[in-house]
């Protein structure tokens, strides 16, 4: 298998290349050139506001694309114009109703779990067609009524503090035409600033908010306006390398009375910090969206989002349970003026395995400078 994810890989990156040579060969760009001059209304380096876009080549005017606020987690394929600066917070609260066991059943949670996250993404237009942003997330948690109480017999506890900063660089390899979609290639890398280590029992669990791994991701989006709708899709490959952490337990100890006698029963200690040396599994996400503008204000969004563990492509074999997890989000979207739109949606976690189920609503909001 692990020779197949090998082979898998590298078609990949033979396929981005690919369409880069596509996007670079001089006959084509002279082609592209001679039709650009035929059409008056489409000089080349001049902008077009028609669609999602910089540079997006307009439809006829009864199939021009509308302009949309996007996916809210699906990431989208048309990068933000040279020079440009867009704000995007986005915030959501997750509340766990139950976990996934291995064999994708469904089962107690254990105690009352809650999760605010909160993201600011910085988007801005490097040059033409290549953009890039960066997410600082914000996250804190909360445990109430808990079936295993902590060492002290803690039933809850509460913790935040910045997660895991992601900075990613987009660049377009084909604009849409009426036949062909939208091709971005995508390169991301997740850096450890979240706290992954030197976990206290006492705050059961909610002190995790990091990943430890730096975690490298690379893949295609593709966007396509096929009237009415406006489709979306996501396949990255995400390959994290391995890390120490550091895992604190409470072993148990000998029970003494008001003497210092031992009383012969047993009882947890103090914290003991253990290192632990994490291969953590490569991922693969695949998502898909789509909108339905209703008016030029009102736009109706439905997701399906996914995100599948598999094995290690390089280094030791992985150490840590495989995690998959299926949602789907529909949301409602109001552009607002030409700068500003939100979007308010709800996300449903449908199944999965070694993981949480969470209902999370989020509101999200694009300023573009």
């Amino acid at each position: 298998m692990r020779y197949v994810r090998i082979w898998l890989f590298c078609l990949s990156l033979f396929c981005c290349g690919w369409l880069a040579t596509g996007w670079f060969n001089p006959v084509m760009a002279a082609v592209d050139k001679e039709k650009a001059t035929a059409k008056p209304t489409a000089v080349e380096g001049e902008i077009q506001f028609e669609g999602r876009g910089e540079g997006f080549k307009p439809e006829p005017a009864k199939d021009e694309c509308p302009s949309t606020f996007g996916p809210i987690i699906t990431d989208t394929a048309i990068p933000i114009e040279k020079g440009k600066f867009a704000l995007q917070p986005t915030f959501g609260l997750s509340f766990t109703t139950h976990n996934f066991s291995p064999s994708w059943r469904r089962v107690s949670a254990g105690g009352n779990f809650t999760s605010f996250g909160m993201d600011w993404k910085f988007t801005y237009g490097l040059c033409n067609n290549l953009e890039v942003f960066v997410v600082v997330p914000f996250v804190h948690n909360w445990a109430n009524s808990v079936n295993e109480p902590g060492p002290k017999g803690e039933r809850a506890a509460s913790f935040g503090g910045i997660g895991d900063v992601n900075l990613t660089f987009k660049y377009r390899l084909l604009e849409e035409t009426e036949t062909r979609p939208t091709v971005t290639a995508l390169f991301a890398t997740d850096f450890p600033t979240g706290h992954f280590r030197h976990f206290n029992p006492r705050r059961l669990g909610t002190d995790e908010i990091g990943g430890g791994a730096y975690a490298f991701t690379t893949g295609l989006n593709l966007s396509k306006y096929i009237k009415p709708f406006v489709l979306y899709g996501n396949l990255w490959y995400t390959v994290q390398t391995a890390f120490t952490g550091r895992e604190d337990r409470s072993p148990l100890v000998a029970a003494l009375d008001e003497g210092g006698v031992p009383t012969g029963e047993l009882v947890e200690g103090d914290p003991l910090a253990t290192k632990v040396r994490n291969y953590p599994r490569d991922i693969i996400t695949l998502n898909l969206a789509a909108e339905y503008p209703i008016t030029k204000k009102w736009v109706a969004l439905l997701e399906l989002t996914s995100s599948w563990d598999g094995g290690r492509l390089f280094g030791h074999k992985a150490n840590v349970a495989p995690v998959a997890l299926l949602s789907v989000m529909p949301g409602i979207e109001y552009m607002a003026t030409e700068k500003f739109s939100l979007a308010l949606g709800v996300n449903i976690d449908l199944a999965g395995k070694n993981t949480s189920a969470n209902i999370t609503p989020l509101l999200s909001m694009v300023y573009a400078f």
